[in-house]
């Protein structure tokens, strides 16, 4: 390990009133949710805040989502929330919440799977576990520094893809699963060493995030291609909502 920054204990951190100042779909399945504090945000690409729902019986349900935005500075950032079956928390926000809402969120949170923005690093997303990669990825533009940080996403289909409208670019490889696009040059099919070896670069960081049958797949090929295990960090969703 060598990130060594100290920071709070989740359960130490004040819970914070964040106000919806926006809403926007990504797919038919998941949101991005803008919020606003009343104080500077601070996140770095990677974190992730909690969000807390209290009942009127006072039951509560939590939540960790990443942040999708880079940090800028300002008091806003958002969350992306995929709307999973019996999710209490992700139900609620995408059935319920509207603009204006206010919300409990407690962070940012986490030290581990962060990057900095000035270092070379390999970014590798499974479906939702795009989220924090692509904090990192605009991180990377807003410094015009897209040259550090490639990016490696995994996706069924066209119409699955978060970010459709931005996350393409000359640092991004996006790899369909199931259904590519028309006139697409590579066929559907998993994650292969063929798509990670020519993102591979000698010193950099590689940061994978999705599902624990995605990063522990995702995690071997790395290996394969070469990336020391000490240059490796996962980042594994789990599946409540």
């Amino acid at each position: 390990m060598t990130d060594i920054a100290v920071e709070a204990h989740p359960a130490h951190m004040p819970w914070l009133d964040a106000t919806v100042v926006a809403i926007r779909p990504e797919t038919a399945s998941a949101k991005t949710f803008r919020l606003a504090l009343g104080q500077p945000s601070q996140h770095r690409a990677g974190q992730h805040y909690i969000v807390r729902l209290t009942a009127p019986d006072g039951y509560t349900a939590m939540r960790s989502y990443s942040v999708a935005s880079a940090p800028d500075g300002s008091n806003e950032f958002e969350v992306t929330v995929e709307l999973l079956r019996r999710g209490e928390v992700s139900s609620f926000l995408h059935d319920e919440v509207v603009v204006g809402d206010h919300l409990e969120v407690r962070g940012p949170i986490g030290g581990w799977f962060v990057w900095e923005g000035t270092t070379p690093a390999l970014g590798i997303g499974g479906g939702s576990g795009v989220v924090p990669i692509m904090a990192m990825l605009r991180l990377a533009r807003r410094q015009n520094r897209s040259d550090l940080f490639q990016v490696v996403v995994s996706v069924r289909s066209p119409a699955d893809l978060y970010y459709a409208s931005e996350i393409d670019g000359p640092e991004t490889t996006i790899v369909y699963t199931r259904e590519p696009p028309s006139a697409y040059s590579r066929p559907a099919s998993r994650l292969s060493l063929h798509d990670i070896t020519p993102c591979v670069r000698d010193g950099a960081t590689t940061y994978i995030c999705g599902s624990t049958g995605f990063t522990n797949a995702a995690s071997d090929l790395v290996l394969e291609a070469g990336v020391p295990v000490d240059r490796i960090r996962v980042e594994r969703f789990g599946p409540t909502g």
